[in-house]
């Protein structure tokens, strides 16, 4: 027996040293646009993008694979970014009036974002509105609610002591001006001259202030409201926007008025107001770019941002809310020009970059920051290992339709560097959408930028077949000349038209996309533009029930006229579904040429060679062929009712008997085959799994519950309640995985291609197929015949299925085993199949189905599952060993592994929210162990169950020499020992401050403050210090002896530390502190530093004013001479160097020799 614990013991701890080599979870990297923006901001010199979101969420983009993400500590909106340019830093303003410091730092040999600083001003008055950063970027103008103009020194991160007042400034200001200015809503910094701002009030009053004199030099008053300033480059001139859609320009040697009356572009009705304006120069023309300003009336609801040069004017139309927007120029301060070549919109749902150099203004395509929700996504599909054919097929198709929508000119953000390696192989994430449109992604990198779009609405007759009219016309006619820009459209011109289902062969790269309406479509890659009719063939699943009737929504009709199709995918067919409800699974064998179709109603399969139907099966009830809608009505009969409380009545009398006499009843268990009561070994069990599909009476399932009450004990673990599930559920007949195998159904010799249907109500229909060879294979017919069919106990849906071989392998897709892609499967016998339901996983041996393993997810847990994926798992350290493993999704978003065949679990944690079901719903794994899921309706998160594969950011940003200091190095650490006396001394120390408080009441309590100061003041050193190069050992040997003293001297009392260096044993450098208070002669209050060498003056900046007279120092050295008298220190090292600053490893605290006699003796003799 102990032989055998040890054993286990053992091998226990090698298969959890294995565990660590295969299975890992991360979360490596968002895709996509981050969810609910608020800010954003670009650094000129390293040409970084920020963006704030309304969560705290800071992200950081640089070029492909360049990006940093930050998270505030507190969940408040981003309402301002300021980057530090050339600094790699960056001041975010939240919505809770506080400033934070972010720094990009190397650890590890990779770039992250930290936040290094906070500050905050509290205060409904001190509330910020609007923040400037001049061009040297030392300060931060902070206008506030008040109307006051506060300082923020970006260097310490601290308030300056000026202030700009509202008082002050206005103090030139007419009496009629002077009331009710409201709070400060734009500042701008003078172009040319640091030391001058332009600071503008609500109520449309502009100053002009020199900040080095303190004087406002002019004061423009506005006849509106408000909402932006811009200054011309020259310095001479500023814009003006306001609140009734107008701008104006002023010169600044001319305040009595604007050079010209107010612009309203669209009036000369109301309009909205301008919420932002930009004067931007060129060698021709200037750039006038403004939000806002839409007719109220007529365009009041439009999302717009107008760009005007000379006579070229554009309004480019939004489909969400404009939150902010800035030009890019490579242009200097130095530069006579502005000279913008990029627009940069953010909008509530995208980001949206125009290239003002092209001839038509065209926009970017974004090569990261992908609008994913353009339209909302309803699937996706992940295919790995694209061969290079198939794969610059599809990249080509790309470039040939964004080659006339999109600008060619290089993406203008490209900061950093990315350090990731090329990525092994090629691989897509495919997301079907509401529009009816499928869109290839790159998910080989970091980035997931947009291969190809595919819209299937051009095959049918559709609302959205209308061609619409030139948005971007410019001609006189059309005003405001609108163009609408960027790719989010939130509305679906017909609901039928989205996508449900796609599946792909990487080897050919056919594709099939099947839709909300029963339309499936079978698309091949072509290189040439082609014009051909589409052949429709209908399939009736339900065509054997005469009285089904259908009243939901109509098929779509597919275009009789020949249609165009470009480079890329083009339809050869579409099968249409009758009744036309929304497909909900899919399954396509290549390499037979059949294509299986399920709905809520059935499924059918199909010969795509012979465009003929093979079979179909109605899985609907009896009782549910008068359905209508996408989903079966469910009835309720008279019978059934009075069945149901007679059920009531039953239990609640049977409820009574085990309060008057405890009886234990034995808990169902969600078995798959056979009653409770036979072995999962025996015969019976046997004929259970491979029973016909008969119905049994509610009655017998009732009695039958009954019966398995008992008196005798339960001793099995105790599991949770499942009750079975009724099979007239409304969503019984819906078909949820399909799926083809070659393997063994009818004897274990002979293997033949088999077909698999699973449905909602767990009942899985398997059929046995005679396809022809490929010699006869389009004249004779392929025919299927029902083998077998399985029922679960407790009909749970069935999620998915997989035939594995005797090693345990998954059989491949005979499709790659053709072209050598992976190995061929074990065909000499001993397959088995794995079915995964909602609630257990179960393999059966075939062909006679005898149950052989299985795992309770819910009677264990509660959990369901809802997503599952076969995959093989790869060694991280050794390549040739690898585990095949069952992945599921819980609706509790919790992520398990468990082995094959023996369904042990490997792994298991914590991913999604059990709330969020939209993220749980659109998992979708990787074939190496990687998935995505949706953190919002616009990103994607990646993550990893895999040791071996895990794509994560790998970027660096190189910053000038001497832009900013370096971060500071880690402390080394500490052995236990030191931490243990380290923990000791700060206990110590803590007391020694109680004794002290206690002894000086108020006033040492008062001292402390200005000591504490002085330290933090000294730790946090303003100006960077040069650097030593000193290693441990000798500064250990410096140190050794030093003594220091710090002493906090008010009138009337004195507060000294002693700071006793020496060098530990474990060649560290160990601290003595002690604490004391003296009365002393009454002089200004001071903090003074005592080493060896002499004195050092320190001034804490709140209380000291002055350094003390010489006759007070002399003093002061007596009284310090007197102490360490006392002391018995020898406070003398060699040499008069002053003492340098040293890293302490350890702390303790020691007893003064004699302190208890000082203690004792009155405070005067002490003196």
């Amino acid at each position: 027996m102990l032989r055998f614990i040890r054993r286990g013991g053992q091998h226990s701890a090698e298969r959890e040293k294995l565990k660590k080599e295969l299975f890992a979870f991360n979360k490596t990297v968002e895709h996509g646009f981050p969810n609910k923006p608020s800010s954003i901001s670009f650094d000129p010199k390293l040409k970084l993008l920020a963006i704030g979101t309304r969560t705290g969420v800071v992200k950081v983009y640089g070029g492909p694979g360049v990006e940093f993400i930050g998270v505030h500590k507190e969940e408040s909106p981003v309402s301002q970014l300021f980057f530090l340019p050339d600094q790699g830093r960056i001041v975010s303003l939240l919505e809770n009036n506080t400033l934070h410091l972010w720094e990009v730092n190397i650890k590890d040999g990779n770039s992250v974002l930290e936040e290094v600083k906070e500050f905050s001003l509290e205060g409904r008055l001190l509330q910020i509105t609007v923040c400037c950063m001049p061009s040297d970027c030392q300060q931060l103008f902070l206008g506030t609610e008040g109307g006051n103009i506060y300082v923020l020194d970006v260097v310490s991160f601290e308030l300056l002591e000026h202030i700009i007042y509202q008082d002050v400034v206005i103090q030139n200001v007419s009496d009629d001006t002077k009331s009710n200015l409201g709070a400060v809503e734009g500042i701008a910094a003078h172009p040319t001259e640091p030391n001058k701002l332009l600071i503008g009030y609500n109520r449309g009053l502009i100053v002009l202030w020199d900040n080095k004199t303190c004087n406002a030099d002019q004061t423009f008053v506005g006849n509106q409201q408000l909402e932006s300033l811009s200054w011309h480059r020259n310095g001479t001139q500023f814009m003006t926007a306001h609140n009734d859609g107008s701008y104006a320009i002023w010169n600044i040697n001319d305040p009595t008025k604007p050079e010209k009356e107010p612009t309203i572009p669209y009036g000369p009705f109301p309009c909205k107001a301008i919420t932002k304006v930009q004067w931007q120069s060129t060698k021709a023309e200037p750039f006038i770019i403004f939000s806002g300003g839409m007719p109220r009336a007529s365009y009041g609801d439009r999302h717009c941002i107008t760009v005007m040069q000379g006579k070229k004017h554009v309004v480019f139309d939004f489909t969400s809310r404009v939150l902010d927007f800035f030009t890019i120029s490579d242009t200097d301060d130095e530069c006579e020009f502005d000279d913008p070549h990029s627009l940069v919109v953010l909008v509530e749902e995208e980001l949206v970059v125009i290239d003002l150099q092209s001839e038509g203004w065209l926009t970017f395509n974004k090569p990261y920051l992908a609008s994913l929700h353009a339209s909302a996504i309803t699937t996706s599909t992940h295919v790995s290992n694209i061969p290079n054919d198939v794969w610059e097929k599809i990249v080509k198709a790309g470039e040939v339709q964004m080659a006339e929508t999109f600008s060619q000119r290089e993406w203008p953000i490209a900061g950093g560097k990315n350090l990731s390696e090329e990525p092994l192989s090629k691989d897509l994430l495919m997301t079907g959408h509401e529009d009816g449109s499928v869109r290839f992604w790159d998910a080989s990198t970091l980035s997931l930028k947009l291969l190809y779009k595919l819209t299937t609405n051009s095959v049918f007759l559709s609302e959205s077949d209308h061609p619409e009219g030139n948005a971007g016309g410019e001609g006189d006619e059309d005003w405001p000349p609108f163009r609408k820009v960027g790719t989010f459209d939130p509305y679906s011109d017909d609901p039928r038209l989205g996508i449900q289902k796609i599946t792909m062969c990487a080897v050919t790269g056919e594709l099939t996309v099947a839709g909300t309406a029963g339309q499936v479509l079978a698309l091949k890659l072509g290189e040439e533009e082609v014009e051909q009719t589409i052949e429709t063939h209908p399939v009736n699943i339900v065509s054997d029930h005469d009285e089904f009737v259908w009243k939901g929504h109509e098929q779509l009709n597919v275009k009789t006229d020949a249609v165009k199709m470009a480079p890329g995918y083009q339809t050869q067919m579409v099968v249409q579904l009758t009744p036309p409800a929304a497909v909900t699974a899919i399954a396509h064998n290549v390499e037979k040429g059949l294509l299986a179709m399920g709905t809520s109603h059935g499924y059918a399969l199909y010969d795509l060679v012979q465009n003929k139907v093979v079979a179909t099966n109605c899985t609907l009830n009896p009782q549910d062929l008068s359905a209508s809608g996408e989903t079966p009505i469910r009835r309720k009969s008279l019978r059934k009712s009075l069945r149901e409380s007679f059920r009531r009545l039953r239990r609640k009398r049977s409820r009574k008997e085990k309060t008057e006499k405890p009886r234990v009843e034995a808990v169902p268990t969600t078995d798959l085959d056979a009653p409770t009561p036979e072995k999962e070994d025996s015969p019976a069990a046997e004929e259970g799994a491979e029973k016909p599909a008969e119905e049994e009476p509610k009655a017998e399932i009732e009695e039958k519950k009954e019966e398995t009450k008992t008196e005798e004990p339960e001793r099995v673990p105790v599991e949770r309640k499942i009750e079975a599930r009724s099979m007239d559920d409304s969503m019984t007949s819906m078909v949820r995985c399909l799926y083809f195998a070659t393997t063994f159904i009818r004897d274990g010799t002979t293997p033949t291609p088999t077909f698999w249907a699973g449905t909602n109500a767990g009942i899985i229909y398997v059929y046995t197929l005679n396809v022809p060879n490929e010699e006869k294979r389009s004249e004779d017919d392929v025919t299927a015949e029902l083998g077998k069919e399985i029922r679960l106990k407790h009909h749970a849906p069935v999620v998915a299925m997989s035939v594995i071989d005797h090693d345990g392998y998954p059989l491949p897709d005979p499709t790659d085993v053709k072209n050598e892609r992976t190995k061929a499967p074990n065909m000499s016998g001993g397959h088995s199949i794995v079915i995964c339901s909602e609630e257990q996983f179960k393999v059966f041996s075939l062909p006679n189905l005898k149950p052989k393993h299985k795992h309770k997810l819910t009677a264990h847990d509660g959990s369901r599952v809802r997503k599952v994926s076969f995959i093989n798992y790869r060694s991280r350290s050794d390549d040739n060993y690898s585990e095949n493993c069952i992945s599921c999704l819980s609706n509790l978003g919790e992520l398990s592994i468990y082995s094959m065949p023996h369904l042990k679990n490997q792994i298991k944690k914590s991913a999604i929210r059990r709330e969020d079901i939209t993220g749980i719903s659109s998992c979708v794994f990787t074939s190496v162990g990687e998935g995505f899921y949706l953190l919002s309706p616009s990103e994607y998160e990646r993550f990893s169950l895999s040791a071996r594969y895990i794509k994560e950011p790998m970027c660096m940003l190189e910053l000038k020499e001497g832009m900013r200091p370096s971060p500071p190095e880690p402390e080394p650490e500490q052995p236990a020992e030191s931490k243990e006396e380290e923990a000791e001394a700060k206990t110590e120390e803590k007391e020694a401050e109680a004794e002290t408080k206690e002894e000086c009441g108020d006033d040492a309590a008062a001292t402390e403050t200005p000591a504490e100061t002085a330290e933090e003041t000294a730790a946090a050193p303003e100006e960077p210090k040069e650097e030593t190069t000193e290693t441990a050992e000798e500064t250990a040997q410096k140190a050794d002896g030093a003594f220091t003293i710090v002493s906090t001297t008010t009138p009337g009392k004195s507060v000294y530390e002693y700071s006793k260096v020496e060098k530990s044993e474990s060649g560290g450098v160990v601290s003595h502190k002690h604490t004391r208070v003296v009365e002393t002669t009454k002089f200004e209050s001071h903090v003074e530093r005592k080493t060896h060498s002499g004195y050092q003056h320190g001034m804490a900046w709140d209380i000291v004013q002055s350094v003390l007279p010489d006759e007070n120092m002399d003093k002061l050295v007596e009284e310090v001479d007197q102490l360490l008298a006392k002391t018995s220190v020898n406070d003398t090292v060699e040499g008069d160097e002053t003492q340098q600053d040293i890293t302490i490893d350890e702390v303790k605290d020691y007893q003064v020799e004699g302190e208890a006699e000082a203690e004792a003796k009155p405070e005067g003799e002490e003196q």
